[in-house]
């Protein structure tokens, strides 16, 4: 009961958020204009403040473990691929797949991770470690899916060629992927900015999350979404289940236990991250799946991490 609790504290203020942006838009607060605006400051603005602020805070140079990194790293990236090529084989939809891959993979590793580590563990360097090995691959592979899936016309000659150049210039444009980029790199340079520049880029990061829940409240699309419902519960028992199912056991044997563990989980088994609706909504991919995705793991994505944090403590592999 006290970690169904524990779990729920954590994911439902989270749902509740966006709860408050759906019934705002209903009552005519907002409108689609806002809900865009508002999506483009969270992608060029607070979003990467917040993952900056985050990466250049952690002694990267002192806590660095190759080992667990890699694991990070390695299964992010087979969590990607396997799920784009089997949604390439299985879904006939072409104009949802972006999302679809996108929602699927990638996980709520820098908003809810953090908390979740922080509460059982107090204050980890494992967290910030873990997004240092899986976030900058989380974007990448989504601008990669998201622009080879967009839903834009293209012409037939050079086709591929012109996307291959596309995500390319995307990823190195990215301003999500180049606040990492400057946060590892301030982080090993230890950098320190003087206090005004601190609580500046700390009250821009603390933006982020709230702005991008209650904008993807705002832009739920209650009939659209149910329309999307089998492709929404498919990508949410492959981030809440499957995931977590192959990849746990294997880092069990590889020897990660406790805090490091814990940081597992969460990449592997936390709700689908609401940047994924940022990106999808700028990047002309499905929306309102993307959208319905975040909704649907957000709300059940405390009772499976109970789920998996009881297994990890019954096997004593966290503490």
């Amino acid at each position: 009961m006290n970690n169904l609790l524990f779990s729920l504290n954590v994911t439902m203020p989270i749902f509740l958020v966006m709860v408050i942006g759906y019934f705002l838009r209903r009552i005519g607060m907002f409108n689609e204009n806002f809900v865009t605006v508002v999506n483009k400051f969270n992608f060029t603005v607070t979003l990467p403040f917040m993952l900056f602020r985050d990466i250049a805070s952690v002694p990267i140079a002192e806590v660095f473990d190759v080992k667990y990194v890699l694991f990070c790293a390695l299964a992010s990236a087979a969590c990607f691929w396997i799920i784009w090529g089997g949604a390439k084989l299985w879904l006939k939809d072409g104009t949802i797949r972006g999302a679809f891959v996108q929602g699927s993979f990638r996980g709520s590793a820098a908003v809810m991770g953090l908390a979740f580590i922080e509460n059982i563990y107090g204050s980890s360097a494992m967290g910030p470690l873990m997004i240092v090995g899986a976030v900058p691959l989380y974007n990448i592979f989504s601008v990669i899916v998201l622009t080879f899936e967009a839903n834009e016309e293209t012409g037939e000659g050079g086709r591929d060629m012109a996307k291959i150049r596309k995500a390319f210039v995307n990823i190195l444009k990215n301003p999500i992927i180049i606040a990492i980029v400057l946060g590892i790199a301030a982080a090993l340079l230890k950098l320190q900015f003087p206090a005004v520049i601190d609580k500046t880029v700390d009250n821009v990061a603390r933006m982020a999350t709230p702005l991008a829940l209650i904008a993807l409240g705002a832009g739920f699309e209650g009939r659209a979404a149910l329309a999307k419902m089998k492709p929404t519960i498919a990508a949410a028992l492959i981030k809440l289940v499957v995931q977590p199912a192959v990849f746990l056991p294997v880092a069990a044997a590889l020897g990660f236990t406790g805090e490091k563990m814990i940081a597992i989980l969460i990449m592997l088994g936390a709700p689908t991250t609401p940047s994924c609706y940022i990106m999808a909504k700028n990047m002309k991919n499905d929306g309102t799946l993307t959208a319905s995705l975040v909704v649907a793991t957000t709300l059940f994505g405390a009772f499976t991490l109970t789920g998996w944090i009881f297994i990890l403590k019954s096997f004593g592999l966290i503490g």
